[in-house]
């Protein structure tokens, strides 16, 4: 009994130390996984008895950023892509494909964020600040570059077009591990 009083005790003191900015974070995180899997599953699915199901996803990432949940949020909107996509018979539109994509980045860069946070942690708000602007940056230049591979496969025209895109869109990520693994190796 006493171990139990011991461990509600700590559960208690533990509560009343959390901060503010590692719990806005994760509410971040709740909020963008939750923003992209409505955006990726059909609205019939939405509108049906998924709802509860896809904030319950949506809310794992944001409970334990560490785990697979992350990942398998991820996995579950990817899922609801293609769905819509296949199943639904829903067309592809460019800019639900990159807000997808934007709120998946999103939430896998804050929960990067707030692994490393403690929920206790006093954190100025600078860090989040300098963290979300280059996370914009980053997400701005993809966005750039998917847009001009995209209008780059549409001049070159049919299914030739889109292969080139999308061997264009490799090489560009082959270059990028190779240039993080130069960097990385120079230390």
């Amino acid at each position: 009994m006493e171990s139990l009083t011991g461990r509600v005790r700590a559960l208690r003191t533990a509560t009343g130390r959390i901060t503010l900015a590692p719990v806005l974070v994760r509410l971040g995180i709740f909020l963008s996984s939750l923003a992209g899997l409505l955006l990726a599953y059909p609205a019939e699915v939405v509108a049906g008895q998924a709802l509860p199901a896809l904030l319950g996803v949506a809310a794992l990432p944001a409970l334990a950023p560490r785990r697979f949940w992350p990942t398998f949020a991820a996995l579950v909107t990817i899922g609801g892509w293609l769905l819509a996509t296949d199943g639904y018979g829903r067309p592809i539109a460019l800019w639900r494909l990159m807000a997808v994509a934007v709120l998946l980045y999103l939430t896998h860069t804050l929960c990067a964020l707030v692994a490393v946070l403690p929920y206790d942690a006093v954190v100025d708000p600078d860090l989040i600040v300098r963290w979300l602007t280059r996370t914009g940056a980053v997400l701005l230049a993809t966005s750039v570059l998917g847009v001009l591979l995209l209008e780059l496969s549409r001049i070159r025209g049919g299914a030739a077009g889109w292969q080139s895109a999308t061997i264009a869109g490799l090489l560009v990520a082959l270059a990028v591990t190779a240039l993080l693994a130069w960097l990385l190796r120079r230390r």
